[in-house]
């Protein structure tokens, strides 16, 4: 019966189901995607920003100007020394939704009105409150595809007023809660908002509105008029690269002239103060985001993470799957490891090698994933596998050949088809001639364990010297043995150990006479029959019993030559112990023969000269 799991199905079961497990996303493998993804980006090189500066409200800016939340009008200074190093746009990542119990307020608006300052809204899931939207030319329908909030709370009115530009400080982290996209659209029903950095552009740029293009797999693009367009996921989300550093400067300095020219993000980095954002590059305060999400956009160099990259993943995981279990079926295991390896630094440089040259998001974890559980499963199935049959050879042949045969089997077991196979082969028939007499005289003396221990001796010794030749013992009925030269292993003078087998089995049965002499046994004899063939050798029996073993006319002709052995008489009155046919003749290089007679056999229509050794 066949088995219905064999290395080819468990192999190719544990790749469908992993492939099934990589078509419904499950949330473990998008985790494993985005860590591989956070692998990539800290291995990018870190250069400082020649278009963002820092000014952090630190501890030393505290100890100045005294607890936060500060006099706004200190801001109002702030702004003014910014202004004349000449800076380009003043963002201010600070959500300033309440008026200021010092009433610096006033200070504050008439300072930031026309001087390209932008500050902060944030997303609220309850409180809707001085929003700020922002305008936008929409080709398609994006907002079923937008991030939306239940409410805004915006900054207090006057600010947001005479603002230049007032953004959104929302982070949408992802599912393991650290950021790495970034929506630059936002919603509230029909309101669009947009991200502090997508803001600062357009202050700069000078222009009024955005624009927004969707297709039916969600948004497209999004584009401030006057800059370049900028590609999307379908939410209208980037990915952050987080490959710029930024020159910081403390609040309470007095010259910000190193700065002149750039964009300047005011964060709060005094402890107790500052939000911390989780990032692929570990823990950040919050400005960062700001920080990076504009310099990310300035770069105009988009991260990529296409559509289809699912499907072609799985594609490879799938070829990668496959290419194992045929591999772990027919090759070494230092091979089937070798080419896991060297798998795996291909995958690794490729993603690599994809994101350095074209900002492109490939996920190998899964492939490397896949191809790590079904290269394991087909290794270890393939030591149970080979290990049971092993155990099979062990079993089926410790009591047929000599240990140092099973030995090799097991090592080897592709030396052995025990599916059954053709081959040319020697056989030898050997049988106690004259046995009734023994049989009789321990029946007379009612001693049966007597006569199985004598059979036992004699069955012992001359299997012995059956399997000291080569030969594999095919099974024994009565006091006659059966065995056969070249399965399971090969035996290029197959021939001439048979026929050898047969003389030092006669040799061994003048020992045997001794014994039984001194036992008060009837003399005894051996007739041996050897002939050489084509027959078929293979397990054979039913589904729960079978042994290996061959049939064939060959194996007829040696039995009936082991019969005819009694027919024949030595010089000296004996029989002749060993006869064999001439297709066992013509094979013998160094045993010399002698042609017996030419005789007639059943199921044979030419004669069948036979000879004996000399």
């Amino acid at each position: 019966m066949k088995k219905i799991f064999t290395h080819w199905t468990i192999g190719l079961l544990t790749l469908a189901i992993l492939t099934i497990i990589g078509l419904g996303d499950p949330q473990i493998k998008e985790i494993l995607r985005l860590k591989s993804f956070d692998l990539i980006l800290q291995s990018e090189t870190k250069e400082v920003s020649p278009d963002i500066g820092v000014v952090t409200i630190d501890e030393k800016s505290i100890e100045k100007y005294g607890q936060w939340p500060w006099d706004r009008g200190i801001l109002a200074d702030l702004v003014i020394k910014l202004r004349e190093a000449q800076v380009g746009i003043i963002v201010m990542p600070i959500l300033f939704s309440e008026y200021d119990r010092m009433g610096g307020d006033e200070a504050f608006v008439n300072t930031i009105n026309q001087m390209g300052v932008v500050i902060a809204q944030v997303g609220t899931t309850q409180i809707n409150k001085n929003a700020v939207p922002r305008g936008v030319a929409k080709i398609g329908d994006p907002l079923p595809w937008l991030y939306e909030w239940p409410g805004m709370l915006g900054p207090i009115p006057e600010l947001g007023q005479y603002a230049d530009g007032v953004g959104v400080i929302n982070t949408a982290p992802e599912i393991d809660g650290v950021v790495r996209r970034v929506p630059l659209i936002m919603r509230i029903g029909e309101e669009t908002y947009p991200a502090m950095a997508l803001e600062t552009i357009r202050v700069a740029t000078g222009d009024p509105s955005y624009q927004i293009k969707a297709g039916e797999g969600g948004v497209i693009a999004v584009r401030v008029p006057g800059y370049d367009t900028i590609a999307t996921d379908p939410h209208a989300r980037i990915w952050l690269r987080w490959n710029k550093e930024f020159d910081t400067i403390s609040a309470s300095e007095e010259d910000f002239s190193e700065f002149a020219g750039r964009t300047v993000i005011i964060g709060i980095t005094a402890e107790g103060l500052s939000s911390i954002i989780a990032t692929p590059l570990g823990e950040k305060h919050d400005y960062i985001l700001s920080a990076s999400t504009l310099q990310t956009v300035l770069d105009g160099e988009q991260i990529n993470r296409y559509d289809y990259s699912l499907f072609l993943e799985l594609i490879i995981s799938i070829f990668l799957g496959m290419s194992i279990v045929i591999l772990a079926r027919f090759t070494p295991y230092w091979v089937i490891g070798l080419t896991m390896i060297l798998s795996y630094v291909i995958l690794v440089f490729t993603s690599h090698y994809l994101f350095t040259e074209y900002l492109i998001l490939a996920d190998v974890s899964w492939s490397i994933i896949c191809l790590t559980i079904v290269g394991m499963h087909s290794i270890f199935n393939r030591f149970v596998l080979e290990f049971q049959l092993k155990q099979q050879i062990r079993k089926q042949f410790e009591t047929y050949l000599d240990p140092r045969q099973v030995a090799i089997l097991q090592k080897d077991p592709s030396k052995l088809k025990l599916g059954g196979e053709r081959r040319e082969m020697s056989f030898l028939f050997m049988d106690i001639v004259g046995f009734t007499p023994i049989s009789e005289y321990y029946k007379n003396n009612d001693d049966p364990e007597g006569l199985v221990e004598v059979v036992n001796d004699y069955l012992n010794r001359m299997t012995k010297i059956v399997l000291d030749n080569g030969g594999c013992v095919d099974k024994y009925m009565g006091d006659c043995i059966m065995a056969f030269w070249n399965a399971p292993l090969d035996c290029e003078d197959h021939a001439e150990m048979a026929v050898k087998t047969a003389i030092e089995c006669a040799e061994e049965t003048e020992n045997l006479k001794v014994l039984f002499k001194e036992k008060g046994l009837p003399d005894i004899n051996i007739g041996s029959g050897v002939n050489t063939g084509t027959c078929i050798v293979g397990n054979m029996g039913s589904d729960t019993r079978f042994d290996y073993s061959v049939i064939g006319d060959a194996v007829n002709l040696a039995a009936r030559l082991e019969a005819t052995t009694r027919n024949y008489k030595t010089d000296d009155g004996g029989i002749v112990t060993t006869l064999y046919s001439s297709y066992t003749q013509e094979k013998l290089k160094n045993i010399k023969s002698v042609e017996v007679d030419k005789i007639k056999v059943k199921g044979k229509e030419e004669l069948i000269t036979i000879y004996k050794p000399v």
